[in-house]
């Protein structure tokens, strides 16, 4: 008979303190044992453990292990960059989801059994065959074992790229077949790669159990037209590719169609475009697309988070350029990222006539009406009856988002707006870790892309700050009665 995982001594009696404290009093025992000394690093460890071996993965992805382990990667540098009691809260945030799943009857009583690796004929290349004969059965159990085999005889980013030859043709299911596994291997960089035969296991049962038949569309035959495995094809960008970048981040930003987008990369890398420099303009174009964006629903964030995460793959020398690419061409293609083409406004936003027509600010009175405004959108009145894709957002939201390009016309300091957004995102437990996601991947953006376009990714943050400000926040609210906020 199975017995399930049991971790290392050091941190098993924090694993169970996630796993039995009750959903009424995990917020102020959590801060209780921060307070107390208990290192971050510990505490998200305890958290990603806990909900990877006693919550199950539900139909779709809503529940169990993904939404806490895909943000541990925001979690943890945003409470790094946080100071004082604030710092907790992202750490809060995370232990709490992660315990509210595990007492749900929805996704539990679960455990995750203490599996052994299974081989075929204890040879990687058979192993390998195995487990994407699996894979295309659907039979995610076997997988299960063979990937703890190939972990202990592949490099991690080896692993990966299996995880993401089943994840990246799925991705036009659902965008999370890509993000978690990726998100999961970011925080695996934070915890160590020991951990990954327990953490692991969560992204490899999901991106790997049966879904309907999924085509890699048309990006094969992109890839093959524009001889992109054939040419030599330029890795790193430099300021000499300024010009093109510009260019095709503003094709991409204009465009109407999302189908069209990989073909707009596809030809772009067969004139000589580097990886780096697709994925930038891919990353600039789809903060482009969110701000035209009328969705007011606060899930959707895919747009920055996807692109986000491919251009963390396309820096990642381990992986293959096909993967890579194959990764970059279907961008466009996940759900949650197609929502935003039917909400699409017809010109690029903000609207300069509207943000000319802003009364002037200094930096200091900006960063307090950003604020203020999106503080003053009223908390739990904002969950309208109709479904999430069907959310528009309000005017508030776009007024929000040209003062925030004010901001950026000024070229004010940014790190004064991002810790103001942090602070915005550590209220948020209604989208279940994405908001801090969103912030995360809109700030390393920003510091990733060259000056003159880098602007675009602050101005789509504070607007995804006021698409999700307000709608649940029972988790800050008692943690705030805890640290005397």
């Amino acid at each position: 008979m199975a017995q399930r995982v049991r971790y290392p001594d050091h941190i098993e009696p924090l694993v169970e303190f996630v796993e039995e404290t009750s959903p009424e009093r995990i917020v102020a025992a959590t801060h209780d044992k921060l307070a107390a000394g208990t290192p971050v690093k510990e505490m998200l460890l305890a958290s990603a453990l806990a909900v990877v071996r006693s919550s199950d993965l539900p139909p779709g992805h809503h529940g169990g292990p993904l939404h806490p382990l895909c943000g541990l990667h925001a979690v943890r540098h945003i409470s790094g960059r946080l100071s004082g009691e604030y710092a907790l809260l992202p750490v809060i945030q995370n232990v709490t989801v992660a315990n509210k799943h595990i007492h749900s009857p929805a996704m539990g009583p679960y455990v995750l059994a203490d599996a052994k690796p299974v081989s075929e004929k204890d040879d990687v290349d058979a192993t390998v065959a195995a487990f994407r004969t699996a894979v295309s059965r659907g039979v995610y159990n076997a997988c299960d074992h063979y990937y703890l085999y190939l972990l202990e005889r592949l490099s991690p980013m080896q692993v990966l790229e299996l995880l993401l030859e089943v994840g990246v043709p799925k991705n036009q299911l659902d965008d999370h077949y890509f993000l978690f596994p990726v998100f999961t291997w970011r925080a695996l960089e934070y915890f160590g790669w020991d951990y990954a035969k327990y953490i692991g296991r969560a992204p490899v049962r999901y991106v790997t159990r049966p879904t309907n038949p999924a085509m890699m569309l048309d990006v094969d035959e992109l890839i093959k037209k524009y001889e992109l495995l054939e040419r030599d094809l330029r890795a790193k960008t430099g300021d000499d590719e300024t010009a093109a970048i510009t260019a095709l981040a503003d094709e991409i930003g204009r465009c109407n169609e999302f189908g069209e987008i990989p073909e707009m990369l596809a030809r772009a890398l067969g004139g000589g475009l580097s990886l780096e420099g697709a994925g930038e303009a891919l990353s600039v174009g789809g903060s482009t697309l969110f701000l035209r964006s009328k969705t007011g629903n606060p899930m959707d964030v895919h747009i920055n988070t996807g692109a986000n995460t491919r251009r963390y793959l396309l820096r990642q020398p381990e992986l293959s350029r096909r993967i890579k690419l194959q990764a970059l061409l279907v961008w466009n293609t996940g759900p949650e990222v197609r929502m935003a083409q039917r909400m699409l406004a017809s010109n690029v936003q903000p609207e300069p006539e509207r943000v000319a027509a802003l009364t002037p600010h200094t930096q200091e009175q900006l960063l307090e009406e950003i604020e203020s405004l999106i503080s003053r959108l009223p908390v739990g009145e904002r969950l309208p009856t109709a479904g999430l894709a069907s959310w528009r957002s309000t005017d508030e939201v776009k007024h929000a988002a040209a003062l925030a390009q004010q901001y950026a016309d000024n070229d004010y300091a940014p790190g004064p707006l991002i810790d103001v957004l942090a602070k915005i995102a550590c209220r948020d437990n209604f989208t279940e870790m994405h908001a801090f996601k969103h912030h995360q991947a809109t700030y390393e953006e920003f510091y990733a892309t060259r000056p003159s376009l880098r602007w675009r990714h602050l101005v789509a943050a504070v607007q995804a700050s006021a698409i999700s400000h307000g709608r649940i926040q029972d988790v800050f609210d008692h943690a705030a009665e805890v640290m005397h906020f």
